[in-house]
Order: structure tokens, then sequence, then C-alpha cells
């Protein structure tokens, strides 16, 4: 989050962690698979888990991977048992399945082609953000739509606008 506070957004600004240069061929390469900017899957990642520095990389509401996913919308919401916020009782081998995953409409993604969409696995998180970013609006073009789809608030949009224009600024000729 980005505080409107100059002197608080000074400090968040000194102590900003830098995006990892070796994810950017991945961001490139999963958001180009789903038609959404590079940039926009980088700021995702920025704002839920500091590009993965998070530990442990579970949220106290059970959001898990790198890009922080709800199991009941990685696996889909069709799944017996997701309810409510989506945590869900979803056994680990259906978690990560990509027939399980395409039988209950999740948006799990396994990016990597190891049999595997895992939302620990970087690649596969990546490819799986994009392709919800896509499926609600992104590669229309309706950024903010898509991610006030991913997270439901307000500030969230505006935290992820401000890295993807940040990045879009930075990263111009990438």
């Amino acid at each position: 989050m980005v505080s409107e506070n100059p002197v608080k957004k000074f400090a968040q600004q000194m102590f900003e962690p830098k995006m990892p240069e070796e994810n950017i061929p991945l961001y490139q390469k999963a958001a180009s698979a789903y038609d959404i900017p590079w940039t926009l899957l980088a700021a995702h990642h920025r704002v839920e888990t500091k590009f993965s520095t998070m530990d442990p990389l579970t949220s106290p509401a059970g959001a898990e991977g790198h890009m922080q996913f709800m199991p009941c919308t990685f696996v889909g919401w069709s799944h017996p048992t997701c309810t409510d916020l989506g945590k869900g009782d979803i056994d680990e081998s259906e978690k990560t399945d990509p027939a399980a995953i395409r039988k209950y409409g999740g948006y799990g993604v396994d990016g990597n082609n190891d049999g595997v969409a895992d939302p620990y696995d970087l690649q596969d998180a990546l490819y799986s953000a994009a392709n919800y970013l896509s499926q609600h609006g992104a590669s229309e073009g309706d950024l903010e739509q898509a991610i006030l789809t991913y997270n439901h608030s307000d500030e969230y949009v505006k935290d992820v606008l401000f890295y993807y224009n940040k990045y879009e600024e930075q990263y111009r000729d990438e």
C-alpha cells in the first residue's frame, strides 16, 4: 500500500523492494499468453507478496502462494466444499490437479508444463493470475475492473495501479 502521508510515502519509497530482474521474462511470457500487460502482473505480484518475500506465502484469510489465490478461486467455485470466502476443504491432490481445476472451473494454470498447477510455484501462479485478470477484463483494457475483481478493495486497486504505472514508466522499453 502506498500512503497518502508524505513522510510515510517517502519511507515506503526508500525501502521499496526492487522488482527482481529475473522475474521480468516470467511476467512477460505469462502476460503474453493471456494478452495482458506484463507490468500489471508485476504490480499484482508486488502488492500481493512483495515479489514473494512474504513468509509464509499464506495469508490469514487463507489465500495461498505467490499471487495469493483463495483455494476456491484457484480450483473453482463449483467444487463441493467451496462456500463463503473461498477457503474450501480441498484435498491437496485436487488443489493442484489441472483436470480437477478444469472440472470445477478454476483459474489455476500449469504454467511450467510439469503436470501440476501449483499456486506455490511462481510460474504457475503468474499464469494463473494472468488467466484470472484476462478473463475479468484486463485483456480488453479494463484494468480497473480486473483488479477490483481480483480483490474487492478500492485501496487495493489504487495500490496495484500505482505500481502498474510506475513499472510502465520505468520499463517502457522492455
